[in-house]
């Protein structure tokens, strides 16, 4: 009976055995490549399987190295790329160039981050509005507290009649929306 039990129990481990190194190998070369760094937070993630997220979207494109240069300098960088959803306003180098240079330098400063700030929080709204679902008088509340106000004119979704959406690029996290100028925050 003894033998019986040693060879049942033997035969037992090498299944077992056999089942785990199986499974091991298939999760190992089924699972997506994914790899975190120990500093910063979710922005850190390295993930070339899944859909980017707000921030990396910006920051895969020629057209917005402003606006990611003034993420960083305002530290939203780690907010934006959490899970949101987001509904981002993204303006184009070009819509940055329409702003006074010297005003733009004084914003990039330190003493002035919490008015960066300001103003990149009054781009963004707490959830995911397609295009289509924007409409004329529509009154969206920003991330900063104030409000944009979104018209169609001939056709065209524009922002406080001054910055008009010319695309739209879903993120994991929300949506961007490409936009020809730079919304400032009414004077309080």
């Amino acid at each position: 009976m003894k033998k019986i039990l040693i060879l049942f129990s033997i035969g037992i481990s090498i299944l077992f055995t056999s089942c785990n190194s199986g499974n091991t190998e298939t999760n190992s070369a089924s699972a997506p490549s994914v790899e975190a760094s120990t500093a910063g937070g979710q922005e850190s993630v390295n993930d070339d399987e899944s859909q980017k997220d707000v921030v990396k979207v910006a920051i895969g494109s020629k057209d917005h190295t402003t606006l990611v240069a003034a993420l960083k300098q305002a530290e939203l960088v780690t907010a934006l790329s959490n899970a949101g959803p987001f509904t981002v306003f993204a303006p184009t180098n070009d819509a940055f160039n329409k702003v006074d240079k010297a005003t733009l330098e004084s914003l990039m400063k330190n003493e002035n981050k919490e008015a960066l700030q300001n103003i990149l929080q009054y781009h963004v709204t707490l959830s995911s509005i397609k295009a289509e679902n924007l409409h004329d008088g529509q009154v969206l509340g920003m991330v900063n507290g104030d409000n944009v106000i979104v018209t169609i004119k001939d056709g065209k979704i524009v922002l406080n009649n001054s910055a008009t959406i010319i695309a739209s690029v879903p993120a994991s996290n929300g949506i961007i929306h490409v936009i020809d100028g730079v919304l400032l925050p009414p004077n309080k």
